[in-house]
């Protein structure tokens, strides 16, 4: 594959994210949260399909079932295997005008996700039984998080505040203390938005209005490489692949001119650089 990210498939999305591979499958799982879509990829055939549609979700994590959890409105998350939905958490008080945008699981089965709509959002913890814990308030956009791959602390974004943060992650318990800015951005040249961490440790940002993806240096915090995406919202991205090496990346039109986007704005793309990733945890909500 070349040095250029190659578009794999293009539904137009007006907000692609959420990319996570399915290990079980051989299949990656991405997003359109403003149109309800969610799209599945098998790169071993090259084909890729539509299998969603609904209200919106902001993110999905795949269950330790293989089944698939879907976060949407309200604080609403359900199950979904080829069609068939069951509810496992019904929603969050104080929550009806927000939604999810994005989540992550961690090793003992919990996700964090947080919230955006009206007003400012929030950051909860999921466990396993259903439970709801606030863990971070007053969110400007709740966005990627990502795992410190000797899983004592957790990156996340928030795209308003132009900040990747980091906390201390105590697994355990599940608790996040000690929060403060890993990284600050010039939001003028691209918001950051979601992210992911390799196997090294370096930490990968996808830039809203920036056309492009950084790998960071998780002790200096700098740019060590960038790529170059052909869409003017890079949304998110994951690593996938039988190896973790391939690199898969979520674009979005949003609500600009898509003559201005780029021809390829709202669509999924890959590439490889030899560098691994580390696969995604798995949630056990209501299992």
């Amino acid at each position: 594959m070349s040095a250029t990210p190659e578009l794999i498939a293009n539904y137009q999305c007006l907000c692609g994210e959420g990319p996570i591979w399915h290990p079980d499958e051989g299949r990656l799982y991405w997003l359109d949260i403003d149109t309800g879509r969610i799209f599945r990829y098998e790169p071993a055939t090259g084909h890729h399909e539509q299998i969603y549609e609904g209200e919106h979700i902001g993110g999905i994590t795949i269950q330790a079932d293989g089944s698939l959890a879907l976060f949407g409105p309200r604080g609403m998350v359900d199950g979904w295997r080829e069609g068939c939905i069951t509810t496992l958490v019904e929603g969050i008080p104080g929550e009806e005008e927000r939604r999810f945008n994005d989540c992550i699981a961690d090793p003992e089965g919990r996700v964090y996700a947080g919230t955006l709509g009206q007003g400012l959002g929030n950051l909860y913890r999921i466990d396993p039984d259903g439970s709801v814990t606030h863990m971070v308030g007053d969110v400007g956009c709740s966005n990627g998080m990502g795992f410190i791959p000797d899983l004592t602390g957790l990156y996340y974004v928030d795209s308003v505040a132009g900040v990747v943060y980091r906390f201390d992650y105590d697994r355990a318990t599940g608790n996040l203390t000690n929060q403060r800015v890993w990284l600050q951005v010039d939001t003028s040249q691209g918001i950051p938005d979601g992210m992911t961490v390799d196997a090294e440790g370096f930490v990968w940002v996808a830039f809203w209005d920036g056309n492009r993806v950084a790998r960071y240096d998780p002790t200096t915090a700098e740019p060590v490489t960038t790529i170059g995406v052909s869409a003017r919202k890079a949304s998110c991205l994951t690593f996938g692949g039988p190896d973790a090496e391939d690199i898969y990346i979520t674009t979005a039109i949003g609500d600009g001119d898509p003559a201005l986007e780029g021809e390829n704005a709202g669509g999924l793309f890959c590439i490889n650089l030899g560098i691994h990733g580390v696969p995604e945890f798995r949630s056990r909500i209501g299992l």
